[in-house]
């Protein structure tokens, strides 16, 4: 099994090898945290992150995003939400307890994770980052 992980590489590198190994898709895990409290527990605010978002990857959306608050333990409680794009999946949970967002991005048309990944920490006030990117093979 082949595992390729785009961790250190630019967004320009990350594309290029994205083109020339013909990957099914891209994948960029961002886990953010100590987020901006209100930020992440406001519906609203998470449904204009989902717009914008979509619109510096490039992205188009496929109907409008769903964004529910549940959790069965304060561990997990918080807002979850998904959006399809046309050519896959927007997706992210909103922890309360620790003020904590974990959002995914899925494609198999190219975009620039680390763009997606300053945009959501910026949006979201969060102090600190880490970011996954891999590929996704035939």
């Amino acid at each position: 099994m082949k595992q390729m992980i785009a961790n250190g590489m630019t967004d320009t590198e990350v594309i290029a090898k994205f083109k020339e190994e013909n990957c099914w898709g891209l994948c960029t895990s961002i886990d953010l945290k100590d987020c901006d409290p209100a930020a992440i527990r406001d519906a609203d605010k998470i449904h204009q992150f989902v717009l914008e978002l979509a619109d510096v990857i490039e992205m188009h959306r496929f109907g409008e995003p769903q964004i529910i608050h549940f959790g069965a333990s304060d561990r997990v409680a918080g807002y979850s939400m998904t959006q399809l794009i046309e050519t896959s999946l927007l997706s992210a949970h909103f922890v309360n307890e620790t003020n904590s967002a974990y959002i995914d991005i899925f494609s198999c048309k190219e975009y620039p994770p680390s763009v997606a990944a300053e945009f959501s920490k910026k949006f979201f006030g969060a102090k600190d980052m880490n970011t996954t990117v891999f590929f996704r093979t035939i």
